[in-house]
């Protein structure tokens, strides 16, 4: 009997140095599409993400996903990892739970995508804005919440949500689109797929504010901040220029890729010219990449040719973009950053970062099954 006991120990400590061993293994590159797992050991759970570079260190924010389909509502919130090298990350905690006041904007159960944060040097507040369905109302409510801290890790304090630009006309506004043509027809009236040409929708949603569903943000070089977001029922991309503090649109922003069904959009600068990522809309499923380039980030804009290349680029290799990441200690480095969305299991969804060439104009993204850094000369 002692000799038994004395061989369960045994095992039993092999098992747990195994375990230890595991959770401490480095990574040393990107494997695209496999479960990537965080300094403990457990899937990164952070969805729809982005990333802030402050101090030398890289925060990951992304929707928090729970099993089954329930897990496509929020139920926990917005979680955080921080990293020194992109490839390996420490789990930092839910840095905007979810309330469990029915009555908050926030409550359990809404929808809350592709949380994106910024640093206002000015206030020295971290800066985070979502897209917001509010509970129970499906995707009707299609609303921008934002919330600040003083850590980039947080907590953040929920400020609010609100459609944005309400009474303010995008710059680049026609005489027609100010007319009351069919805008009353429009109320009330839902759209699947898009709405008909015929129904105003810019008019539609002046005075309530516009809608906003799939997200980013970006800073520029002088520090203005822009939020870019799919409206007009998903129909056209809005960029919306920022109050100095970041917490609100300033009244100044234009309507882009009228018609065109573009989402989630992602962005950079590189030599002077502003870059767009962005997908059509087929729901969870993919489709192929849009890309867009500009001498100013308040247009014109031209659209460019789908960006993937090679096996598998009419389906976006699988995947959805989220952001583009430009790494901070490598000269012309950029990584495109994609979600492979799985809404029946929607915690086991994967991660797909691949790396940006550009070209004469425009860029080009690859799969990879595995690469790193050393990718950027």
């Amino acid at each position: 009997m002692k000799r038994i006991r004395t061989e369960c120990c045994f095992i039993i400590i092999i098992i747990l140095l195994v375990s230890v061993y595991a959770c401490a293994e480095e990574n040393n590159g990107f494997m695209p599409g496999r479960i990537w797992k965080d300094r403990d050991g457990t899937h990164i759970n952070a969805h729809g993400g982005g990333i802030l570079i402050h101090n030398d260190t890289y925060y990951f924010f992304g929707a928090h996903m729970v099993e089954g389909r329930i897990g496509n509502s929020a139920q926990v919130g917005v979680r955080c990892y921080s990293s020194k090298d992109l490839y390996n990350w420490k789990n930092e905690g839910v840095a905007l739970a979810v309330s469990r006041d029915p009555e908050s904007d926030i409550a359990q159960g809404c929808i809350l995508e592709r949380p994106k944060v910024i640093y206002n040097e000015k206030t020295k507040k971290f800066v985070m804005w979502f897209h917001l369905e509010l509970k129970e109302t499906q995707y009707s409510s299609a609303r921008s919440g934002v919330a600040i801290s003083d850590k980039a890790t947080g907590p953040y304090e929920f400020i609010r949500s609100f459609r944005p630009n309400a009474n303010h006309w995008p710059q680049n506004v026609t005489e027609d689109q100010k007319k009351n043509f069919d805008s009353e027809k429009a109320k009330g009236k839902q759209f699947s797929g898009g709405p008909d040409p015929q129904y105003n929708i810019i008019k539609r949603d002046h005075f309530g504010g516009q809608m906003a569903r799939d997200m980013t943000l970006f800073v520029d070089d002088d520090k203005k901040a822009y939020h870019i977001y799919s409206s007009e029922e998903n129909s056209t991309l809005h960029i919306s220029q920022l109050t100095d503090d970041y917490l609100a649109p300033a009244g100044k922003y234009i309507r882009i890729f009228e018609q065109r069904y573009m989402e989630a959009p992602a962005i950079c600068k590189r030599n002077g010219k502003y870059y767009l990522l962005m997908s059509g809309c087929s729901g969870w499923k993919p489709n192929a990449a849009r890309s867009a380039v500009a001498d100013s980030i308040m247009g014109p804009w031209k659209e460019l040719k789908n960006p993937c290349v090679g096996e598998g680029k009419d389906l976006t290799f699988g995947g959805q973009s989220t952001h583009i990441l430009k790494v901070s200690d490598k000269k012309d480095a950029y990584i495109a950053m994609f979600d492979i969305w799985r809404p029946t299991k929607p915690n086991d969804g994967r991660y797909m970062w691949l790396p940006i060439n550009f070209k004469e104009e425009g860029f080009e993204i690859k799969y990879y099954e595995k690469w790193d850094l050393s990718y950027f000369k």
